[in-house]
């Protein structure tokens, strides 16, 4: 298959121009197709086809819109291209009731469930400079959100995105879809509509300041790595919900997620936690130690930090997620823990 031309820094010729006017957009883009997707896997190959695309149509670019608007149609279209036949990415907690039974063992789940994937915020460059943007763009790259796009179809996934996540004009949203007007508003009240039943509210994921969360953090990862269920029952919240995609069963509530963890992954010393951020929010690699003493990656833990303490945590038991956060595949069992540091990058994606 033929690639778009690398960046070269140079100007003059077509694919030059070609770069330099397509590569700023590049990370929203990412983004946009991860929302879109569920997937940053897919994201990233959706954005090399979008990419070529975009390359091999350049000469007949004709600038009746901007850059930016004629790589948003293109994406959009292979978006939705890519959602047909296999629309959603579920967690868990989108399948079923959670499971009463914290001390048996979780039955496997299907092997051709598409997951839903965290998103490394390393993936996604620097933050906008506007405080609003960055809070708005961390409120719709968390996984709550993102899953709760899933349950869109792919034109109101797109519609939503541009209009709420992008703050695109509804007569922009129009001419990219090739709609009225009318019909992106109905769309768009529909998809509002749909996902007020079922994602989480906004201020209900409001977080302590910093260094109380930081303390939190720290609290949380100490508890896990020394096994100390009391120290873990004064950092979850009552109503904490845990999940292990892709293990189909999760668990709900403080005592029943303690039982949980106390009966099947807690033990003391065998495990260490480093921190790291995706989705624009704290998450933790944890690392379980082999008989040889290593510690080997395990799971890929995202919180949910709240103002009363840590509400969710998705353990997305994939070593591979490891790479694209920055994380190595093994620790020496020497090494101290590090703490979590809020200066760390912490990206709000998106604009």
């Amino acid at each position: 298959m033929a690639q778009p031309p690398a960046p070269t820094g140079a100007a003059g010729t077509p694919d030059d121009e070609f770069v330099r006017r397509s590569e700023p957009f590049r990370r929203e883009l990412l983004a946009y197709c991860y929302r879109m997707l569920g997937s940053i896997h897919d994201a990233e190959d959706v954005l090399q086809e979008i990419y070529l695309q975009a390359w091999r149509g350049y000469a007949r670019f004709e600038e009746r819109s901007s850059m930016r608007t004629w790589l948003y149609r293109i994406a959009t279209r292979a978006c939705l291209k890519a959602l047909e036949g296999n629309g959603r990415r579920p967690l868990p907690s989108g399948l079923g009731s959670p499971s009463d039974h914290p001390d048996e063992p979780p039955r496997p789940g299907p092997a051709e469930v598409p997951w839903l994937q965290p998103a490394p915020d390393a993936l996604f460059g620097s933050a906008p400079a506007d405080p609003a943007a960055i809070v708005e763009a961390r409120q719709t790259m968390r996984l709550g959100f993102i899953a709760a796009l899933q349950h869109l179809s792919g034109r109101q996934r797109a519609v939503l995105i541009l209009r709420d996540a992008l703050a695109w004009r509804a007569s922009e949203v129009a001419g990219l879809l090739g709609t009225t007007t009318a019909a992106v508003n109905s769309a768009l009240q529909r998809a509002r509509a749909q996902l007020s039943q079922i994602a989480p509210t906004q201020d209900g994921i409001a977080e302590p300041a910093d260094p109380a969360r930081r303390a939190l953090l720290d609290r949380y990862a100490a508890a896990f790595e020394s096994a100390d269920v009391s120290v873990l029952a004064g950092v979850l919240t009552e109503d904490a919900v845990w999940e292990m995609p892709p293990i189909p069963t999760w668990f709900a509530g403080r005592e029943t997620v303690l039982r949980f963890l106390a009966a099947r992954v807690l033990a003391a010393g065998e495990q260490r936690m480093v921190p790291t951020s995706v989705n624009g929010q704290p998450a933790f690699g944890s690392y379980s130690r082999d008989g040889d003493g290593v510690y080997r990656a395990h799971a890929l833990q995202v919180l949910t930090v709240t103002a009363t303490g840590v509400a969710r945590v998705v353990a997305f038991l994939d070593a591979g997620l490891f790479g694209p956060c920055g994380l190595p595949p093994a620790l020496d069992g020497a090494a101290p823990r590090e703490g979590f540091d809020h200066q760390r990058p912490h990206t709000a994606i998106g604009h």
